[in-house]
Parts: C-alpha cells; structure tokens; sequence
C-alpha cells in the first residue's frame, strides 16, 4: 500500500531500529517512502535472562508486555518535532505497537491503522491454554490489551480496520465513533506462478513463526493433524516457511524428513508453488488474512480454519476447503491431494477472485479517501480545496 500511496504523496516513515536490518533493507525502504528516519531501539532476544528480567517487572505495569517492549521517549519526542514542523497533514500510527510512543499534546490529525483486533488475539489464547500459570498470564496480559485498544483507539482522529467484522467488534467493544475498514490487498502481479509445480504430496505454510497465532497453528497441525494425513499419504511432507522458527520445531525438523523448516527466505513464492495443498491451521487470530490471499494469487489449493479465513469473502467448497477439527481438515487436505480436478478447480475461483477484487491499488484508493475524509473533519483548507 504504502508504495501506491508513494506514487501520489510524500511519506515520512519513522520507526524504530533493532539493528537487525541490512544496508538493502534501508536502500530497498526507498520504494515505498520519501523519507526514512531510524530511532535506536534495544530488542530483547526471546528466553534470555533480560527476556525474563522485562517479563518480571511487566507485572507491575498497567501495559501489556507486548505493547510496553516497544515504547520509547526518544520516538515520542522525535513525532513531536517532527508534527510541529508543519510539513505534514496527517499522523498514521501502523498498529497499536507504535501507538503506544503516541504524544500527549499532538494537534496533527492523526489515524490508527489497526491490523487486526489486538484483544480477540490475547483472548484466543487464553481460552485454548491448558497450563493453569499460562493461562492465568495469558487472561491477565488480554485485559490490559484489552483496555490499552480501547484506550488507544478513543486518542485517534480516525481508526481503519483491516475487515468489516474487525471494524464491528472494534464499535461494539470500544464505541468507536469513526471507524472504517480498507479491504485486504496482495500483489497480484508479485504473486503470481511461473509454472512449475510440484508432483510431490508437499504441504505448506508461510508466516512469521515469531508470532504466536503461527506457531499455535503449526504445533496444533504437527501434533493433531499430520499423523492422520499420514496414515493415509504416508510420503506427505510438510514445508513451515517463516522467520525465528520455536527450537522444538527446528529439533524435530532435524530427526523428521517429512518436516522442513526454512527459516527466513528472500522469496517466499518459490515455497509456495511447490505446495500440493497450502495449509493455515490457525486457531488463534484476528485482523486481515494476506497469506490466504497470497495463496490464491500463487494459484494454490487451500485448506484453512474458520478462524484463518475470518473476514474473508471466500466460500468453503468454492475458492478452499474449511475445517476445524483435525480429522476434517486432515480428510480435507487428503481429499485435495487425491484429487487433481477438485485442486484445479479451487485454485482456479480462487486465483480469478483475488485478481479482479483485492489488487492493492483497490484498497490504496480507499484508504487515502479515509485519509481525506479525516482531514476535511479536522481542517477547513481541505473542505474549501473540494469545492
């Protein structure tokens, strides 16, 4: 989106530095922003003793752990000067983990571009913990997300949902006035197969395995679905394609030939091309569903969960196949590996359906008539600019 909106509007990308991206990374940011401005930012690596030092004194905290890791003085003052240059019409604050580096005193209309329902996240998670010291975290670490959204989301000119079902929980739970939603988008030129496929019965996912929904999602499929695909495909293979794969996961890839963990890659779209079936077994998410889209754009077969398809105007037995007990979506992938047409056919409504309707050109021409609307709101030169 934002390289579409680059095309028309000067962009400002302000974020914060972790140390970890390459000279590329910074020269490649040239492609979807005018300007970039790098704040310092410490990362904790996950399960260290600083890991567990941040987690401890969390507890005290009225924040959620994963929204006080990213807060930062040096980025709210550096919004603040940057607002009071009077160069720019308009804040957008990219999810609550840089809303939380919001200033007090910021008079530039300002949006929250929500990518999902933070809260239902933390909830699902809860709900699914079998660990009584887990779950109890886990319900503690969903109320404070859940009343720093609320809170967060009360503080912008405008929010922007990312599906319509998000934007109504987001009124029902919050009573947020204005609220819109901007459909999802993929790039349907990016994505798009260069004809080869594979023979094999090769199943895969792709998503960043740092985030907690993805990493569910694959120990629930390792765990309660592949045995049952293997009992009737026993040469099925499993390819987890995503950044900072779980040690177990990475361990158990090493003594198991059927599951092969990539790590992060450059490009996910040769991963992609080669799955039989691509898989989204997510039980726990919210927000927008890219990977189905990208999936569809690839031309590939799906079988996903409800949850992993929630929001998404796609049909079970139309553009994929839905399940959400292991045997019926075990039963469903077999079925899709054992039939070519069926695969065909799924792969076909679906690739037609995502190129004629959620282009990111589409969602771009919305999300800047939000921008619009919320300037004309806020500032008369924009009202008499129309007329």
């Amino acid at each position: 989106m934002l390289k579409h909106l680059k095309r028309e509007h000067e962009i400002v990308y302000l974020t914060l530095d972790d140390a970890t991206a390459s000279k590329d990374d910074r020269l490649q940011a040239e492609e979807y922003c005018t300007e970039l401005l790098c704040i310092p930012h410490k990362r904790r690596e996950k399960f260290t003793l600083g890991f567990y030092a941040d987690i401890a004194s969390n507890l005290t905290s009225p924040l959620p752990y994963s929204i006080e890791k990213y807060r930062s003085r040096v980025m709210c003052n550096e919004i603040l000067k940057q607002a009071r240059t009077g160069n720019f019409d308009i804040l957008v604050s990219d999810f609550l983990s840089a809303a939380v580096n919001l200033p007090r005193n910021l008079s530039l209309t300002s949006l929250l571009f929500q990518h999902n329902v933070e809260a239902k996240i933390w909830k699902r998670h809860y709900e699914i913990q079998n660990n009584p010291l887990k779950r109890a975290y886990l319900y503690d670490q969903w109320r404070r997300m859940f009343a720093f959204e609320r809170k967060v989301c009360q503080q912008f000119d405008t929010v922007v949902a990312v599906s319509k079902d998000d934007r109504e929980q987001m009124v029902q739970d919050y009573g947020i006035e204005t609220i819109d939603d901007v459909p999802t988008g993929v790039d349907t030129e990016y994505f798009r197969p260069r004809g080869g496929r594979s023979g094999t019965p090769n199943l895969v996912f792709t998503g960043s395995m740092d985030w907690l929904p993805n990493e569910d999602a694959i120990r629930y499929f390792i765990q309660q679905i592949m045995p049952l695909i293997k009992h009737t495909i026993p040469t099925v293979t499993l390819t987890v394609v995503g950044r900072n794969p779980y040690r177990s996961l990475l361990e158990l890839s090493a003594k198991d030939a059927s599951l092969i963990v990539t790590g992060r890659v450059e490009d996910v779209r040769p991963y992609m091309e080669q799955a039989a079936v691509y898989i989204i077994p997510l039980r726990i998410g919210g927000g927008t569903r890219l990977k189905i889209y990208e999936a569809m754009a690839m031309e590939r077969p799906i079988v996903s969960t409800t949850v992993g398809a929630e929001g998404l105007p796609v049909k079970n037995g139309v553009h994929l196949l839905l399940a959400d007990q292991p045997a019926s979506f075990a039963e469903a992938v077999v079925n899709i590996l054992s039939n070519r047409p069926l695969a065909d056919a799924l792969a076909g409504r679906a690739a037609a359906l995502v190129r004629e309707q959620f282009g990111w050109d589409k969602a771009t021409e919305k999300f800047v008539d939000i921008c619009l609307r919320t300037l004309k709101r806020r500032h008369p030169r924009f009202q008499q600019s129309e007329a």
